[in-house]
């Protein structure tokens, strides 16, 4: 593929709300997951909630789409300047040649949920209801389209925890085609009961906040995030230290309906790809964000996956330990977290693990380091053997 600038990017967590707050987050090494308070949920386990995301406003035109989920995209849209930059970007290029590609696994959920303990008599939903603009993912599409005045191809990406990292590979191929000049990619999803006591169902929610690749963990902490960039072909004159796409690798190992491959094969097609992709090998790669859920069996596999392409050679972590696992966000959110790792020159530690487990053959990182950094992988797994690997790069200068 050819290289497409990631030319402004912006992520709203559990650590922040946009780069300036995440970074701070990530240098402090400080996360945020709390005991869960959330709605009616009766769970003993931690989550990374992004506050006041209730408080947020739709436009008046947009009132159909009001729900948690486009209330978060709302508001991680407003942060460092990237709605500015889109309409800049539509300026140059026009609203049409523009396309928005997300991704989502429970979108909006929680507006159905809440809709449920308002049935009538009959068991009929409330007529203030809106299905096609709340509880539908291809609602977080829409509803951002229109935010952002766009007019180009949209689709949404529900492939669980790989969903927003897909997406720059659906962008990407569409640039490529000449369909679209430059596109509008990311990923939301928002709290809902239906995750939180699914996943506690499958006894993967740990009680204590997650501490993933470290011997003692049980288990994965939920969070909420948004996050967006804007993809455009790379010009001849961008600046030394600008953010590349070079790579996309993705993977289907169909495994197991939840459980990866035990060997990480899938994971291991998916970093091959994105290599292949970028013309990279192995020992170009100067850090890795793993998906690094903190199960068990996840964590071991992508383990032998990493050990056996880069060894113990390139550092790695995963900053769930941090925002948690945001599901259908966390591709584009630790993608956005690598971009950051890039131009700041930080491998980011994994916090909450302090014992690193010694069967897992990877340098994994417990405290930060400095160092410059020109190419990472950052990997989004989800269930069913969805598996994807982004390679981004920082031209150095």
């Amino acid at each position: 593929m050819r290289p497409l600038a990631l030319s402004h990017f912006t992520a709203t967590s559990a650590i922040g709300r946009g780069l300036e707050a995440t970074l701070a987050a990530l240098r402090a090494g400080r996360g945020a997951l709390a005991p869960c308070a959330f709605e009616t949920v009766a769970l003993e386990t931690w989550i990374g909630e992004v506050p006041q995301v209730d408080a947020i406003r739709l436009p008046a035109p947009l009132a159909r789409f009001d729900c948690r989920n486009n209330r978060l995209a709302q508001l991680a849209l407003a942060q460092d300047g990237f709605i500015a930059a889109v309409e800049a970007c539509a300026a140059r290029y026009g609203p049409r040649r523009i396309g928005v590609f997300l991704g989502t696994s429970t979108s909006g959920t929680l507006q159905t949920e809440l809709a449920y303990r308002r049935r009538g008599p009959d068991g009929a939903l409330p007529e203030d209801f809106v299905y096609a603009g709340t509880h539908n993912p291809f609602s977080l599409g829409d509803f951002v389209r229109r935010s952002l005045a766009l007019e180009g191809p949209a689709a949404v990406v529900s492939t669980a925890c790989s969903s927003s990292a897909k997406v720059f590979g659906s962008a990407a191929r569409l640039i490529e085609a000449g369909v679209i000049d430059a596109a509008v990619v990311g990923g939301v999803d928002s709290l809902c009961l239906t995750t939180l006591y699914g996943f506690h169902a499958l006894q993967l929610v740990a009680r204590d906040p997650c501490r993933p690749f470290d011997v003692a963990r049980d288990g994965i902490s939920i969070g909420e995030a948004a996050a967006f960039a804007l993809l455009e072909p790379l010009a001849s004159d961008a600046p030394p230290g600008t953010v590349r796409l070079t790579g996309v690798g993705e993977s289907s190992d169909a495994y197991h309906m939840s459980s990866p491959h035990p060997d990480g094969l899938g994971a291991r097609a998916a970093m091959l790809g994105a290599l292949a992709e970028a013309g990279r090998r192995p020992e170009d790669i100067d850090y890795i964000n793993l998906h690094g859920t903190g199960t068990p069996s996840n964590d071991a596999a992508e383990a032998r996956a990493v050990a056996s392409l880069f060894g113990t050679r390139v550092p790695v972590s995963s900053t769930k330990g941090a925002t948690g696992h945001t599901l259908g966000a966390a591709g584009a959110l630790e993608a956005v977290i690598s971009a950051l790792a890039l131009r700041h020159a930080l491998a980011p530690a994994g916090i909450n693990t302090t014992t690193p487990d010694p069967a897992l053959a990877v340098d994994y990182l417990t405290d930060n380091r400095a160092q410059e950094l020109a190419c990472v992988l950052s990997n989004s797994f989800g269930f069913g053997g969805s598996n994807c690997s982004l390679l981004l790069e920082r031209s150095r200068g």
